[in-house]
C-alpha cells in the first residue's frame, strides 16, 4: 500500500515540476469581419453562379474538351494528386504513433566474462545439471514477442493525427485550387487564340485595302498628281502591316503550346471555330454574398483547415511539459542452449515496466517549439484573414472590370463603324483632289488599330467572366 502512494506522490511531484511555468503566449490576431455584399450600390443575392460546373459555365465544345483533357493529363494536377497521397499516409503514421507496438525477435549472441568478476565468479559455481556446469563462452538464444506503448495521457499523440487529417484536407482543398486555376489559364488562353485569329484576320483584310490604295497611288503618280514621296509612304504601310502578319501567326504558335502545355502534350493545333468570336456575349455571371465565399473559394478552406491544423500543433507542444508515461513488456523463451528453448517453463522469460519522463530542467528546447508553434498558428490566421480579404478584392475587381468593359466595348464598336465609313471616304476625296495622301494612310491606321482594340476589348469581357467565376470559386467542381 505504501508502494503505491509513493508511485501516486511522484507522479503528481512530476506533473507540478514539469507543468509550471509554462510561458505566457500573445494573440494578437484582430477578427476581420466581411462585408455584406461586393458593391453599396447592387441588392443583396444569394444566387451563385459557381454553383455552376465548369462544363455547364462553358458552351464551347472545343473549350471543354481541352479542359476535359486537362483534367487527366496536367502534370503539375497529377503531382498534387501525390502530395495528397503523401498527406493521407502522414495520417496513418501519426494514428500508429498511439496505438500499442507489437513485434518478434529471435536473437543469438556469444558473450564471455572475466572469472574475477561478480558474473563470472556466480556463473563458476552454478550447476545447470549435476555434473554439468555452466559452459564457457556462454550462449545466449532468444525468442520473443515485445510490445511498447506511450500512454497518450495529454492527448498529444491524436492531437498530432488531428493535425495531419487537417491537413490533409488543406491539401485536397489545395487540388481543387489548382483545378480552379487550371480551368481558368486553359479558357483564357483559349478566348486569347480566338482573339488572335480575328486579329490576323483583320490583318489580311487591312493588307487588301492597303493593297488597292497603293495601286491607286501609283495610278495618281503616272498622271503626276502626285509624287514618288506618297508612293513609298504607302508601300512602307503596306510592308509594316505584312510584318504585323508574322508576329501574330508567332503569338498564335505561342498560345497554342502554352494551351498544350496545360493540357499535358506535345506541339498539335488546337481545334477551334474563332469566326463567332465577336458575337459571344459574355455569360451574366451572379456573385451571390461575401459569406459564400467561405464556402466556395478552395483556397480561403486550405487556409481554414491549415488554421485548425496550427491550432492543434500548439495543444501538441504545449503537451510536451508535461510527462509521459510509456508501458514495455516482452513474452518470451531464453536460454544459453537451443535444446532447453524446449523446456518452456524453464526456458520462460517476460518482463513489464513503465516509464514516466517529464522535463524538469533545462527545457529550452521545449519552450521555443512551444513558441515557434504559436507564432505558426498567428502566422495561419493572418494567412487565413489574407485570403479571405484577397477573394473579396478579386471578385469585387472583377465585377467592376465585367460593367467598364461592356460599356468601353459600345463606345469601340461605334468608332470602329465611324472608321470603317472613313476609309472609303477618304480614298474618294484622295482620288478627286480635295485629301492628301497622309490623310488616307492616318485614316488606314486608326482603323486597323481601332479593330484591333474592339478585339482585345471582346477578349477581356471573356476573359472577366472566366476571372470572375474563378474568384467566386467555380471550376473546381
Amino acid at each position: 500500500m505504501k508502494v503505491k502512494n509513493y508511485i501516486g506522490i511522484s507522479i503528481v511531484i512530476l506533473i507540478l515540476l514539469s507543468g509550471c511555468n509554462i510561458p505566457g503566449l500573445k494573440q494578437n490576431v484582430r477578427k476581420v469581419e466581411s462585408p455584406s455584399q461586393y458593391n453599396v450600390e447592387e441588392n443583396a443575392d444569394t444566387t451563385n453562379s459557381v454553383q455552376l460546373k465548369w462544363s455547364d459555365f462553358y458552351k464551347d465544345s472545343n473549350l471543354v474538351s481541352l479542359i476535359d483533357s486537362a483534367l487527366y493529363n496536367n502534370q503539375e494536377l497529377n503531382i498534387m494528386i501525390r502530395e495528397i497521397e503523401k498527406a493521407r499516409n502522414e495520417i496513418q503514421a501519426k494514428k500508429g504513433e498511439y496505438l500499442p507496438f507489437v513485434g518478434i525477435r529471435a536473437g543469438s549472441d556469444v558473450e564471455k566474462v572475466g572469472r574475477y568478476t561478480s558474473k563470472g565468479a556466480m556463473e563458476a559455481t552454478t550447476d545447470i545439471e549435476p555434473g554439468k556446469p555452466m559452459p564457457e563462452p556462454v550462449p545466449d538464444q532468444l525468442i520473443s514477442a515485445y510490445a511498447t506503448w506511450e500512454i497518450d495521457i495529454w492527448h498529444k499523440l491524436r492531437n498530432g493525427r488531428k493535425a495531419a487529417a487537417e491537413r490533409y484536407l488543406a491539401s485536397v482543398e489545395g487540388r481543387n485550387f489548382m483545378l480552379t486555376n487550371l480551368v481558368s489559364e486553359i479558357a483564357k488562353s483559349y478566348y486569347e487564340l480566338l482573339a488572335l485569329d480575328n486579329q490576323l484576320r483583320i490583318v489580311r483584310q487591312t493588307i487588301a485595302i492597303q493593297t488597292n490604295a497603293l495601286r491607286i497611288v501609283k495610278l495618281q503618280k503616272q498622271s503626276a498628281k502626285v509624287t514618288e514621296l506618297a508612293v513609298r509612304k504607302f508601300e512602307a504601310e503596306v510592308l509594316k502591316t505584312k510584318s504585323l502578319r508574322f508576329d501574330i501567326q508567332q503569338r498564335i504558335v505561342e498560345t497554342e503550346n502554352r494551351i498544350n502545355l496545360l493540357v499535358g502534350r506535345y506541339p498539335q493545333a488546337i481545334p477551334r471555330d474563332s469566326s463567332g468570336f465577336m458575337d459571344l456575349v459574355p455569360v451574366d455571371v451572379s456573385s451571390g454574398l461575401p459569406a459564400q465565399l467561405l464556402q466556395n473559394r478552395p483556397d480561403i478552406r486550405a487556409a481554414e483547415y491549415q488554421l485548425k491544423a496550427s491550432k492543434l500543433d500548439v495543444a501538441v507542444a504545449r503537451a510536451n511539459f508535461y510527462p509521459s508515461l510509456s508501458i514495455s513488456a516482452a513474452l518470451g523463451l531464453q536460454a544459453f542452449n537451443p535444446l532447453y528453448l524446449t523446456r518452456a517453463a524453464e526456458s520462460m522469460m517476460y518482463s513489464l515496466g513503465g516509464e514516466l519522463l517529464a522535463p524538469v530542467v533545462n527545457r529550452k528546447g521545449i519552450i521555443a517549439s512551444y513558441k515557434n508553434a504559436n507564432a505558426s498558428q498567428i502566422q495561419a490566421a493572418y494567412e487565413y484573414q489574407k485570403k479571405v480579404l484577397t477573394a473579396y478584392l478579386e471578385v469585387a475587381n472583377q465585377l467592376s472590370n465585367i460593367e467598364n468593359l461592356r460599356q468601353s466595348y459600345d463606345l469601340r464598336e461605334q468608332q470602329v463603324e465611324a472608321l470603317s465609313a472613313s476609309i472609303k471616304i477618304s480614298i474618294d476625296l484622295f482620288q478627286s483632289a480635295r485629301a492628301n495622301y497622309m490623310e488616307v494612310l492616318l485614316t488606314q491606321r486608326d482603323m486597323l488599330d481601332a479593330r484591333f482594340e474592339l478585339v482585345e476589348t471582346k477578349m477581356k469581357q471573356m476573359n472577366a467572366t472566366v476571372n470572375v467565376y474563378r474568384a467566386l470559386g467555380g471550376g473546381w467542381k
